[in-house]
């Protein structure tokens, strides 16, 4: 007698389960393979590379690997060939147990860039588990007295395999008394029963043996038995039973001990003992109901004693026995079915697959930094897990897979702003009340070279002293680079270029490293006043970034030159000259002068002479000019003086400490008719250089008017083009003075388009004169202007404005400067945009006022115009040139001296500085003396070298 476990209806089902597993899996996108349980070690499975599109040589360094959430070990992937095979026994009942699908998920990761491949692997039963009973032998009691077609429940048996293989056929050893009764169509019970067929006499058949064989639908069949051992029993005719056969219950998981979960009830006709019941459970029960149920064996409550989990098991078959109390205990069967529901008691789970970290600053939008995947063991929407992250970061979470998702780059990074995020990502189930978990990443920001390196401003002015020593440390530049590492990394550099005939590099040099800068020989300020350079400052980052800084460096003058003789017969070592005075000259007769020049600038280059004393003779009748270096005397020669006069004069600057040189002057004092003579004598034996002297004086005031013209014709074109550039202002003023310097010599100042050009270095030195002489208190636009600029920069000391002098030192006082060596009044490449302070006012007259000392004039006004100075309104004939001439604007008044050719005093050329401004007392206080002057002047030779 055979019955087949399983229906058509049930057919129909798994077959229309397995058709729309396939339709979803065709959706899905990933890879499928099947292969079947208990396949041998090394079984293909898949050429898996092939199949996802990837190159075998490209397996290992794209770090192509395969988790696995379940065992990772048992398949595995060859990366020589690609080819996915078992690596360990796959027991598709250890692994899925009872489930109608079985499959390995498997995930592909790949790196550079970062690709996931899903993959799934069916486990395919095979009929590899027999059929089993859960007892081999069963002992069985019916009384005597049941009637036909009365049922004794048995207990089925189970197979670990499914479909087909876990069809099951029950046949029963042939009998004339019991018959199987075939199973319910409730896939949840699988009991079946006895069906007596013949009714039982205990005294001739007490005791039947039969086998129950069970045989599964697999191929090959496999089956199992178990001996029953029924016993017929005498009297209790009725046995309890329940009010239902089977009972439902659904009860929540977690429930804690105690909790009732029904109250089954069952009832016995018989009287008595025969009536009482007694509930248990079924001998053949599992253990793990055992585990987690109670049965009260008097009111037949079930009860939970035990840890409820719908994640562990869904639901529980319990088989319950109803026992009378009869001398020959009759017993009644049901079943309670548990389902058990689920409530959301487990969180999320978090985990980062893979992680690409650090990420460049400069990635592109939607790079993947990591995948993450999420999961949660609760059923429904307890199941269903949505992913978020910290708000207001330039990431966000992409849906890539179920339960899959991917961190990417959503706006662009910047290192120097954020070089860290620091990211939480939060899982959040779908229960009520939801639960949630949290997982951090710190993503770091990985530095490009997107950063020049800055100086903290454009140009740095330095001030050094002349005469340094080489290798001195003159500055330091610094630069900062808001990069990392070796892209923060800077060296330094010189611009390399040419300065005069020389390079950049043999003036000066830059440490690489610590940016300082040194000068590499000794400065000259008579060679170079300014040295403008750049500084470059370079990352060590690709690609290469930079940037440069301008270094002016201004030499500072010291008192390393001293004063050098101009007068003929004097070389640099000093030589004497000769002079002839007549006896009959008067007090002040200017006998000879006394001319040098100092390379040096401002107070270095101020000299002053003084008449020494020579032993024996204490009646000198001669002196000398402090400032002009003028000869004279100072009374009427008497027979008392010796004939000849040995002069020294020493010529002496102001610099600190003072540098000196002298002259000797040798005066023979002759009378009237031996001057003519010895004047022929002197004049025959100096025709030769004085001639060759006049023909350089007339070259030099040529290039006098040459460049005088060549100023105006340029600051009228400033004045045109400044007054049109800026209509609003209303008058035209010059461009505030950018660099004030100061010294005790007075101050100077450039304008902001000369600064680049002053004594850069690319053309001849000394292409400027610079006029130093002290502010002028009476001129308001000055101080606002050195006030201006001295907020701004560093406040220069300022020199003392006022220069005067006593009464006995305002006499015959000059101070020159040769032509050769100041270049009278040069404009240089700035021209009109240069300004310099004007002098301190002097009296048209030496002998009548206060002097400034001997620096170059303001040149403060568009145009130069020359006029004779005050009491002086001599006009100059053809060829002339004027005595004075004023540069308008300024309070100085150059006066040119000349001398006749037929002068036996031999002077240089030379300029003198004095004011212009007169009060109306001296006017009058000056009409005698200006009278005695014109006389002495009648007297005396005059210079000609002007000539």
């Amino acid at each position: 007698m055979e019955f087949s476990w399983g229906s058509g209806q049930e057919s129909q089902r798994l077959m229309l389960s397995f058709l729309l597993l396939a339709i979803w899996k065709a959706g899905s996108g990933q890879l499928h393979y099947s292969i079947p349980e208990e396949a041998k070690h090394g079984t293909f499975v898949g050429r898996i590379a092939q199949d996802l599109g990837l190159e075998l040589v490209e397996l290992v360094p794209r770090l192509f690997r395969v988790a696995s959430k379940s065992r990772g070990d048992l398949l595995e992937v060859n990366l020589q060939n690609g080819i996915l095979f078992v690596n360990s026994r796959i027991d598709r009942e250890e692994l899925c147990g009872q489930s109608a699908e079985c499959s390995i998920h498997l995930e592909v990761i790949v790196d550079r860039p970062l690709q996931v491949f899903h993959v799934e692997v069916e486990v395919k039963d095979i009929n590899d588990n027999p059929p089993v009973f859960q007892a081999t032998q069963k002992n069985l009691f019916i009384a005597e007295s049941k009637p036909l077609d009365t049922r004794l429940p048995l207990e089925g048996a189970s197979d670990a395999d499914i479909g087909v293989n876990a069809l099951l056929t029950y046949t029963l050893s042939p009998n004339e008394y019991f018959t199987l009764e075939k199973p319910t169509a409730d896939p949840r019970v699988k009991g079946l029963g006895l069906l007596l067929r013949k009714s039982l006499d205990r005294e001739e058949t007490p005791e039947i043996f039969l086998v129950l064989t069970v045989t599964d639908g697999g191929k090959p069949e496999l089956t199992g038995t178990a001996q029953l051992l029924i016993t017929v029993l005498d009297a209790n005719d009725n046995a309890p039973v329940f009010d239902r056969t089977l009972y439902t219950v659904k009860l929540p998981e977690n429930v804690p001990n105690g909790t009732l979960v029904i109250n089954v009830n069952a009832s016995d006709l018989d009287e008595g003992l025969n009536g009482d019941i007694i509930y248990s459970f079924s001998t053949d029960i599992s253990p793990n109901v055992k585990s987690k149920f109670h049965i009260d064996p008097i009111t037949g409550q079930i009860i939970v004693k035990g840890y409820i989990d719908f994640e562990e098991c869904k639901s529980y078959e319990i088989l319950v026995e109803g026992f009378d109390k009869g001398q020959l205990p009759l017993s009644g069967h049901c079943r309670v079915i548990v389902e058990v529901e689920d409530t959301n008691d487990n969180v999320p789970d978090l985990e980062f697959k893979s992680l690409s970290l650090p990420i460049r600053e400069d990635a592109p939008l939607g790079t993947v930094i990591a995948l993450i995947s999420v999961s949660d063991y609760d059923a429904g929407a307890n199941g269903q897990v949505t992913c978020s992250l910290t708000p207001h970061v330039p990431f966000k979470l992409v849906s890539t897979f179920k339960n899959y998702y991917s961190l990417v780059l959503d706006s662009a990074l910047d290192r120097e702003t954020i070089s860290d995020y620091k990211l939480v990502v939060t899982a959040r189930d779908g229960g009520s009340p939801s639960l949630w978990t949290t997982a951090s990443v710190s993503v770091e920001v990985a530095d490009v070279n997107d950063n020049a390196p800055v100086f903290a401003q454009p140009e740095y002015t330095v001030f050094v002293k002349e005469n340094n020593p080489p290798g001195c440390h003159i500055f330091t530049v610094s630069a900062q680079d808001a990069d990392a590492q070796e892209n923060a990394l800077v060296s330094y550099s010189l611009v390399e270029r040419r300065v005069g005939e020389r390079a950049l590099s043999s003036y000066v040099s830059v440490h690489a490293e610590s940016g300082k800068v040194y000068a590499l020989q000794p400065l000259d300020h008579e060679e170079l006043e300014l040295l403008q350079f750049q500084v470059s400052a370079r990352d060590a980052g690709v690609p290469l970034m930079g940037s440069n800084v301008t270094l002016q460096v201004f030499v500072l003058d010291e008192n390393d030159n001293m004063p050098t003789l101009l007068a003929p017969g004097m070389g640099d070592t000093g030589g004497a000259m000769s002079e002839l005075v007549q006896w009959s000259v008067g007090a002040g007769h200017v006998v000879t002068k006394v001319r040098a020049v100092d390379a040096d600038s401002g107070y270095n280059a101020w000299l002053s002479y003084e008449l020494l004393q020579v032993a024996g003779n204490p009646r000198n009748p001669f002196r000398v000019g402090l400032y002009t270096g003028e000869i004279s005397t100072t009374r009427a020669l008497d027979e008392a003086d010796a004939p000849r006069q040995r002069l020294l004069v020493l010529v002496k600057d102001h610099g600190e400490p003072a540098l000196t040189a002298t002259a000797t002057v040798l005066v023979s004092l002759v009378e009237s008719s031996q001057a003519p003579k010895a004047s022929s004598r002197a004049l025959a034996g100096a025709a030769g250089p004085k001639a060759a002297l006049v023909d350089v004086n007339v070259y030099l005031i040529i290039a006098i008017c040459a460049v005088s013209s060549l100023l105006v014709l340029t600051l009228l074109l400033y004045t045109a083009f400044r007054c049109s550039a800026a209509p609003t202002e209303g008058s035209c003023r010059p461009g505030k003075p950018m660099l004030v310097c100061s010294s005790a010599v007075g101050s100077w100042s450039y304008s902001q388009q000369r600064r680049k050009m002053v004594c850069s270095g690319e053309g001849p030195p000394k292409t400027d004169l610079m006029a130093f002489s002290p502010s002028l208190p009476d001129s308001r636009d000055r101080e606002d202007q050195l006030q201006t600029t001295g907020d701004s920069l560093a406040k220069p000391r300022q020199p003392n404005p006022d220069w005067r002098y006593s009464a006995s030192l305002r006499a015959g006082m000059h101070s020159s400067v040769h032509l050769e060596e100041a270049g009278i009044l040069r404009a240089g490449p700035g021209g009109p945009d240069q300004q310099w302070p004007t002098v301190s006012s002097a009296t048209p007259e030496p002998e009548a006022g206060e002097v400034s000392p001997p620096v170059g004039a303001g040149v403060n006004s568009n145009s130069w115009t020359f006029k004779y100075g005050p009491g002086n309104p001599k006009q100059s004939g053809p060829g002339e040139l004027p005595d004075k001439f004023i540069i308008p604007g300024s309070p100085a008044i150059i006066s040119i001296r000349q001398e006749p050719t037929n002068s036996q005093i031999d002077k240089s050329d030379f300029i003198t500085f004095g004011k212009k401004e007169e009060t109306k007392k001296k006017k009058k206080k000056k009409k005698g003396n200006k009278t005695q002057e014109k006389k002495e002047k009648g007297n005396s030779t005059t210079d000609n070298s002007d000539q």
